[in-house]
């Protein structure tokens, strides 16, 4: 949840005219398999559809929970969806229903376009809750995990938030949206935070509050990457991520600035379709998407990264100890604080998308990038929430 969901909330209470949604949400299943209807261990995951970063900070949660014996019921919608069809084929797949959820073309129209489509966000969150009433009955369920979607949860079950933006930044506007973020994660049953609640951290004042009156734990680096020792096969690994239209305008940028690059690239889109592309032209080999394990080898053998500074990708790379260079996505305040608390402690430099050069990428080695991190997360003691 990065930025004024919160801020709209207070409409949510004014438009509590249930009844009125009441149009048969529909299950929207889109895969049931066999066994399902025996199993008493099934928790639902919802990430919300915002980029690809919270379906993919799922993933190592999804595998856990099957690692325990719980069987996971994937829900979202959009590309969020579509790319944790890719990776769980065999599980479960309910739709839910789409926050709308676009970038402006210019930053400065960020917060307006957040607005103008709000009505639509505030009806999905009601939409939502009525789904996950039923599916809570309907599918048996023992627990809900929810990435940033406000209206999934239960009272009759336990159910967990995952963020790590406890602190909602807006610009003059945080100080609301942070209270009224924080108010709507007292929903839940917990917080879990995918950092570490110490100095050494990586979400800084998003993920860490003097209030502990928030039902908090942090569980460590989220990633579904394993750092491995493979021989360099590119230079540079361009990764693309995040709504439209950002994603395009950064995307034909790059592609012009490639072309100017001595070594080896690999540009990977982030565009999830029915089947994957692969391209090779001169130097750079292009591919619109790769699944878990395909992404873990292209980044074990990449010298370096190109990418946003979406907080799962800072993630991955911590995980996998890579060097890198951020790009932050225009009029996203997270990701700009996050770029530049990582420049100005020496880790990854980073550059606004307008300014940007290839030869902004010399400055890599001046920087001393992720280096091992101690992560052990107790996922057996976090389940133990829903054996309850």
């Amino acid at each position: 949840m990065r930025l004024a969901y919160a801020q709209f909330a207070s409409l949510v209470c004014l438009r509590a005219r249930n009844d009125r949604l009441e149009q048969k949400a529909g299950k929207r299943i889109t895969k049931m398999p066999e066994p399902f209807a025996q199993n008493k261990r099934n928790i639902l995951v919802a990430p919300l559809n915002w980029g690809l970063g919270h379906a993919t900070r799922c993933i190592p949660i999804i595998r856990e929970l099957q690692k325990n014996g719980f069987t996971p019921i994937i829900a979202s919608d959009g590309n969020a969806l579509a790319l944790l069809k890719k990776e769980f084929p065999e599980l479960m797949h309910l739709e839910l229903p789409s926050y709308h959820i676009e970038y402006a073309r210019k930053a400065a129209n960020f917060k307006w376009k957040l607005i103008k489509n709000s009505p639509k966000t505030i009806n999905a969150i009601l939409e939502e809750k009525k789904l996950v009433k039923k599916w809570v009955k309907e599918f048996d369920l023992c627990g809900i995990i929810s990435d940033n979607r406000l209206g999934v949860y239960s009272k009759k079950v336990p159910s967990v938030f995952i963020t790590h933006q406890l602190t909602v930044l807006s610009g003059k506007t945080t100080w609301i949206s942070s209270k009224m973020h924080q108010f709507f994660i007292k929903n839940f049953t917990e917080c879990w935070v995918p950092d570490f609640d110490k100095n050494v951290n990586f979400s800084g004042k998003l993920g860490h509050l003097k209030d502990r009156s928030l039902n908090l734990k942090y569980i460590g680096i989220l990633s579904r990457l394993e750092k491995k020792e493979l021989p360099k096969k590119y230079d540079l690994m361009v990764l693309l991520s995040g709504p439209e239209p950002q994603r395009t305008i950064l995307e034909e940028k790059l592609i012009v600035e490639v072309e100017k690059f001595n070594g080896r690239v690999l540009f990977i889109k982030g565009k999830v379709e029915e089947m994957q592309k692969m391209e090779q032209k001169n130097h750079v080999t292009f591919c619109n998407f790769m699944t878990s394990g395909e992404l873990e080898t292209a980044f074990n053998e990449s010298e370096t990264v190109l990418c946003r500074s979406g907080y799962t990708t800072i993630m991955d790379l911590v995980k996998l100890e890579k060097k890198a260079f951020f790009i932050p996505t225009p009029g996203q305040f997270e990701q700009e604080y996050l770029a530049k608390r990582l420049m100005k402690k020496g880790i990854i430099p980073y550059s606004n998308q307008e300014n940007f050069k290839i030869d902004n990428l010399k400055e890599i080695p001046l920087y001393k990038g992720f280096t091992q991190t101690d992560n052990k997360t107790n996922w057996e003691e976090l389940f133990r929430l829903f054996q309850v």
